[in-house]
């Protein structure tokens, strides 16, 4: 089993990656608009690849300062930022594949926007998963240390009742 540390060590590379995704997503989707401005056809889709970018950004940041804080409040958001980077994927593929049935071919920034959004809903699927793993760690973690700390108060108890019976 992993410890802890490992798991929030893996996610804050795992993060890392999911901020190059967005960044690379976010450039692909620019130079996709000055392209599409540049042929006069700009439709509401070509903006995908921006939107999935920034999806992924903002994962990849709320990853990092999970992987930092290790909350239950700040793992919850995190899982909420991959499923909205997730859904942004989604969008992404499916509209600039709409664009590419409308042109009758696939140019390569399409390719590579298509490309990126896989990356990263994989980077997200695998941050949801190291997430949910992390969680559970540090709830084991918290358990054994209010076990001991317990055990020890029941421990003390138990010495100062023998202290107090002996002087009688």
């Amino acid at each position: 089993m992993c410890s802890s540390r490992n798991l929030a060590w893996s996610l804050a590379v795992l993060s890392f990656a999911e901020i190059g995704f967005g960044v690379s997503s976010i450039t692909v989707g620019i130079l996709e608009n000055r392209r599409t401005r540049a042929a006069l056809k700009m439709h509401h889709e070509e903006g995908a690849p921006v939107w999935s970018g920034v999806a992924f950004l903002i994962c990849g940041l709320c990853g990092m300062l999970c992987a930092r804080r290790r909350t239950g409040l700040m793992m919850i958001i995190f899982c909420a930022c991959c499923i909205c980077g997730l859904i942004g994927g989604i969008l992404n593929v499916q509209f600039v594949r709409a664009a590419a049935r409308r042109a009758d071919f696939m140019s390569s920034l399409q390719i590579a926007s298509i490309s990126v959004a896989c990356f990263g809903m994989v980077g997200c699927i695998l941050s949801s998963w190291l997430t949910c793993r992390l969680a559970s760690a540090e709830q084991q973690r918290m358990f054994l240390d209010r076990e001991l700390s317990l055990h020890h108060s029941v421990e003390m108890t138990e010495k100062s009742k023998a202290g107090r019976s002996s002087s009688k």
